[in-house]
């Protein structure tokens, strides 16, 4: 057997990759740390002698973890494939981080972030399909590794991808503009709101916006579409406007709603090519916001 301890200086070598794996696997912060910690658990009890490719062998076993734990979920997502809309509002737990970042290795991190909008389209694969566009699609995995893992041929698993990657491109935002245009857009947001303009918050979206908030419970959760009628939650942005900060969100700028350290929502934008809001989504849900690191925002 690998020495325990040269193998577990191993396994955080590559913590930080197999967190990246389990995050856009399951959207949830908390579920990722748990399949890492699950799978050098698993790993440590393995044979790992005849391993040549130990980060690919703990990619393996900590995305059959987050196969297992999607399938868990019940018939939630796979009931979304067949709606042209998404019919229930969950928002996946942000990414949060300081929005002047001065530091290349952080930099270099944000370059690599998933936006929650994709992030949000993930949630809609099933999870064999999940599986294979996040392991192939965006790191990279040959789908002869991919195919054990959801018991398929190397064929079908190409197969799997594929139709994961019809969806995301029919339903993922179009590309937006630079970060610059991103903050701008945010702070004019956060300034219509603070006034209570309608107006300003109405030539701030595009005429198809969706609104989607996930509070984690009814009445409060909704999901809006149209620039009207999302304007028309003016009311409910100026509530929390005084509270707002411009934090990035899974690597873009977007808005934290804070208040004595305690995170009160997130806001999330996706920009068309004209710089107008496509997609807001946004997190209020009390119990996932408790969970959200805010040290690493400083200040």
């Amino acid at each position: 057997m690998v020495d325990d301890e040269y193998l577990a200086r191993r396994f955080e070598e590559h913590r930080g990759h197999l967190r990246a794996v389990a995050y856009r696997m399951l959207g949830s912060l908390s579920e990722a740390e748990d399949a890492v910690q699950e799978g050098w658990l698993r790993a440590s009890r393995a044979d790992s002698d005849a391993v040549d490719n130990l980060g690919g062998w703990l990619t393996t076993i900590v995305a059959r973890i987050c196969l297992n734990m999607l399938r868990a979920r019940g018939t939630r997502r796979e009931a979304a494939l067949d709606v042209e809309e998404y019919e229930y509002v969950h928002v996946p737990d942000p990414v949060l981080g300081p929005v002047d970042v001065a530091d290349p290795e952080q930099e270099v991190l944000l370059a690599d972030s998933v936006g929650l909008a994709l992030m949000v389209v993930l949630e809609t694969l099933a999870p064999a399909e999940r599986l294979a566009f996040v392991l192939h699609d965006m790191f990279a995995v040959p789908f002869e590794d991919i195919a054990p893992i959801v018991d398929k041929t190397p064929a079908a698993t190409r197969q799997l991808a594929s139709r994961a990657r019809r969806r995301v491109q029919g339903r993922a935002p179009s590309p937006s503009p630079d970060r610059a245009r991103r903050r701008e857009v945010v702070d004019a947001f956060i300034s219509a709101a603070r006034g209570g303009d309608f107006e300003a918050l109405l030539a701030l979206l595009d005429p198809d916006v969706v609104l989607r908030a996930d509070a984690g419970a009814l009445p409060t959760t909704k999901l809006l579409r149209g620039a009207r009628v999302v304007a028309e939650q003016a009311a409910t942005f100026r509530k929390l406007a005084e509270l707002n900060r411009v934090v990035l969100v899974n690597g873009v700028p977007g808005i934290l709603a804070a208040s004595e350290g305690r995170a009160l929502a997130v806001l999330a934008f996706s920009l068309g090519a004209d710089g107008r809001i496509t997609e807001l989504n946004i997190l209020a849900d009390p119990a996932r916001l408790r969970g959200l690191d805010l040290a690493v925002l400083g200040g």
